[in-house]
């Protein structure tokens, strides 16, 4: 894998940004999410540029070898959606066809519904779109009794971080496996938070699922060894910015087609804040030309079961490939 992928530092939107890239053709964004890198697409890179794609996935603002800014008001919604923006002219493109999972699902709905003429396609993994609250999303969630809930968990900065860089390999060995489709029930991922406990609970021997090997835990916890977990917890703090930038798109919607894939286990989605958006998504993604939802996997869902999230989304990148060679050709 690693001889066929090239490795690049891409001035963007005022910072520095890694990308991995694989193949050439029509160009394929592939954005991470939460607390992930660009490896995280290690199985959809081969497979991409095997098919005639150009794959490239970046380290995500404030993740990997991509800077962090100091700044907590750096990662709003509109600086990752001008990461993605710049990116595509960076690599020389006009066009392309943006895939997020987790925290890049949500980069890749509001990509595409504020740029639709750099975005004219999108598959998003895990996280549903859903309508613009009608106040901000911490206050919604206090008002509603879940003062608990890990994004208000995450908002005091230092806290999470001190958590999750006091043994990097077992924050990663407890975020994978308790995100896990093979998990058991009682050992899932919850979004209530202990503050005693901590969102990783005690320190427990976890087995690694079936999909996960311990040379993919090492290059996960060396880069937060590195970096530490700053950068992406600063993403959950711009919740309520978000949602205050974004007022301009309130009841718009994504007219793009779009693919949503997630695993039937995941908790994102069998939640009723998660059930609630899967099913009300097709009235904000009129064209949604499907919703896959894989038996028996969880929330990691490309690594988990790469061969059918790569089936899927090759079917749906060869049926919009024209739309981004016709607008890079017409372009040039």
């Amino acid at each position: 894998m690693s001889a066929e992928i090239e490795h690049r530092i891409i001035p963007v939107n005022g910072i520095e940004m890694h990308v991995a890239a694989c193949g050439e053709g029509p160009l394929v964004l592939l954005c991470h999410g939460w607390p992930e890198l660009w490896y995280s697409w290690r199985h959809q890179l081969a497979a991409l540029a095997a098919a005639g794609f150009r794959a490239v996935a970046p380290d995500m603002r404030g993740y990997g070898g991509t800077s962090a800014p100091e700044n907590v008001e750096a990662y709003t919604i509109l600086h990752l959606v001008g990461d993605v923006v710049g990116l595509v002219g960076a690599l020389g493109e006009k066009r392309a066809l943006i895939v997020g999972h987790d925290w890049g699902a949500v980069v890749a709905w509001h990509a595409a519904q504020i740029r639709p003429d750099v975005f004219p396609a999108l598959a998003a993994l895990s996280v549903p779109h859903r309508r613009r609250g009608r106040a901000l999303p911490t206050r919604t969630l206090i008002k509603a009794g879940m003062s608990d809930y890990y994004w208000i968990y995450f908002q005091e900065p230092g806290l999470a971080e001190a958590e999750f860089a006091r043994d990097a390999r077992f924050t990663f060995r407890r975020i994978l496996y308790i995100g896990s489709g093979d998990t058991p029930h009682g050992e899932k991922m919850s979004f209530r938070v202990d503050r005693a406990r901590g969102f990783l609970g005690p320190p427990a021997d976890h087995p690694l699922p079936s999909w996960l090997s311990e040379s993919d835990i090492d290059i996960f916890a060396a880069a937060y060894a590195r970096t530490g977990f700053r950068g992406g917890l600063n993403w959950y703090r711009n919740i309520d910015r978000n949602w205050e930038l974004l007022a301009p798109w309130d009841g718009a919607l994504i007219t793009q087609p779009a693919l949503f894939i997630a695993g039937a286990n995941d908790a994102v989605i069998t939640g009723s804040l998660g059930a609630r958006a899967l099913e009300e998504m097709d009235s904000v993604v009129p064209n949604l030309a499907g919703k896959l939802l894989l038996a028996g996997a969880g929330h990691w869902i490309q690594q988990e079961r790469p061969d059918a999230v790569n089936a899927a989304l090759l079917e749906f990148a060869r049926a919009h490939a024209g739309n981004l060679t016709f607008a890079a050709t017409a372009n040039a």
